[in-house]
C-alpha cells in the first residue's frame, strides 16, 4: 500500500516540473523554426521563383504564429515571472496608449525603467541603442537616441 501512495507522491511532484521544461523547450524550438525558416525565404528571394518566396513566406508567418502561441503558454504558466511591483512614473506621469513611432521623453527610458535582462522574460535581444523598456505594464522598445518607440507590447505585466 506505501509503493503506490510514495508512486503517486513523486508523480505529482515530478509531471509538474516536466511540463514546464517541456514548454521552455518548445519556445526554444520555436524561435529556432523561425530562424530557418527566415533563412529559407532569403535563399527564396535570391535564388527562387515568386512561388517559392510566396511559400516561404507562408511558412515563415506560420513559424511566427506558432513561436508567438508557445510564448503566450509558456507567461501563462510562469505568472510569477510577470509580476512586477507597482509602476511608478517620473513627475507628472500620466499613462497613455503608445504606438510604434511615438516619441517618449528621456525621463521615460532611463536607467530606472530599463529592463536589463529581457531574456528572463523572452523578449528579443536588443542592439545598438535599442532598449526594453517598462511603461505602464507595457514593455516598449525604444530607441534611446532618439526616444522613438520601436514595438509595444500592451498589458506584459500583470
Amino acid at each position: 500500500m506505501r509503493k503506490p501512495v510514495i508512486l503517486a507522491l513523486i508523480a505529482a511532484v515530478a509531471i509538474p516540473s516536466m511540463v514546464q521544461a517541456q514548454s521552455m523547450g518548445e519556445v526554444r524550438q520555436s524561435q529556432r523554426e523561425v530562424r530557418e525558416q527566415r533563412q529559407d525565404l532569403r535563399d527564396a528571394q535570391r535564388y527562387g521563383d515568386r512561388r517559392d518566396v510566396r511559400e516561404a513566406r507562408e511558412d515563415l508567418r506560420d513559424a511566427r504564429r506558432e513561436a508567438r502561441e508557445d510564448w503566450r503558454d509558456y507567461r501563462r504558466t510562469h505568472r510569477e515571472a510577470y509580476r512586477r511591483p507597482a509602476y511608478i512614473g517620473p513627475r507628472g506621469y500620466v499613462y497613455r496608449p503608445v504606438a510604434a513611432g511615438y516619441r517618449f521623453q528621456p525621463h521615460y527610458y532611463s536607467a530606472r525603467y530599463v529592463i536589463s535582462d529581457p531574456w528572463r522574460y523572452r523578449l528579443p535581444r536588443t542592439s545598438g541603442y535599442n532598449r526594453w523598456v517598462r511603461y505602464g505594464n507595457d514593455v516598449v522598445l525604444v530607441n534611446v537616441r532618439t526616444g522613438r518607440v520601436l514595438e509595444v507590447h500592451n498589458g506584459f505585466f500583470w
